[in-house]
């Protein structure tokens, strides 16, 4: 499958997606299987898998036990140069637009270009758009960027709509891992009415009820992660949840 191609041909028709992310040193090969059980039955439309700092060796593992379970498409979300795998669907060439450290912006991509150059992966280039989301992440730490405030709609506006004209395919707004304070809603909607790039909206999210709301807002593609974590079974509410939110849409 052609997962860009999934992506916006799901925009054009006002569907909404969701996608689940697995981090590779959160759960064991059992729990993974039961949580890939899940995600087929709840209909899930993508699995990202990734996480800013892996210290198992899960990461090949992973993707494989993934594949090998299910036909939800697999992409990438690399924490570093380091995430890639032949084996996954896609992976986001991610650029983290709202930071200005150079080897966030364009150094790590250097690295590994040559390696996804000579692969079979779909390299879907992304900017990546970290917000504030009332503490400090991870992956705010390990890149080493300060997020936008969660209050300044206008800049992660314009942020956007510079990766959009510098040719990035995808805008990813991200709370981050656990993030206290979801995006607003208020953000999402004036990032989503500026640009005509797919918007990827994750973190922090952890309800059925705050993922339909995303998706009024203008998310394209909803990402869980955390949540799921810690409640599988919210895994089902928000597939629910949206499914159903695009089927009332059509009606």
């Amino acid at each position: 499958m052609n997962v860009y191609k999934f992506i916006t041909l799901n925009k054009q028709k006002g569907n909404k997606l969701f996608a689940v992310l697995i981090d590779p040193d959160k759960q064991s090969t059992n729990e993974l299987v039961q949580l890939i059980e899940k995600a087929v039955v709840a209909k899930v439309d993508l699995i990202f898998v990734g996480g800013s700092l892996l210290t198992n060796g899960n990461f090949s593992t992973c993707i494989t036990t993934i594949k090998s379970n299910c036909s939800i498409p697999v992409v990438i979300f690399p924490g570093n140069s380091m995430q890639v795998n032949k084996d996954a669907d896609g992976i986001l060439f991610l650029s983290l637009i709202s930071g200005r450290n150079p080897d966030m912006l364009i150094g790590n991509q250097v690295i590994s270009a040559p390696l996804l150059k000579s692969s079979n992966l779909e390299i879907l280039s992304t900017g990546y758009i970290l917000i504030d989301s009332g503490k400090p992440t991870t992956v705010s730490y390990m890149s080493n960027t300060t997020p936008i405030p969660h209050d300044k709609n206008d800049v992660a506006m314009c942020t956007a709509m510079a990766g959009e004209m510098l040719g990035l395919k995808l805008i990813f707004m991200d709370g981050g891992s656990g993030a206290t304070n979801p995006i607003s809603e208020s953000m999402i909607n004036m990032v989503s009415q500026a640009i005509d790039t797919p918007l990827i909206i994750g973190g922090g999210i952890s309800s059925g009820k705050k993922a339909v709301a995303n998706c009024k807002a203008g998310a394209d593609v909803v990402v869980v992660g955390n949540s799921i974590e810690k409640n599988p079974n919210l895994l089902e509410e928000i597939a629910h949840s949206i499914h159903q939110y695009n089927t009332t849409k059509k009606q």
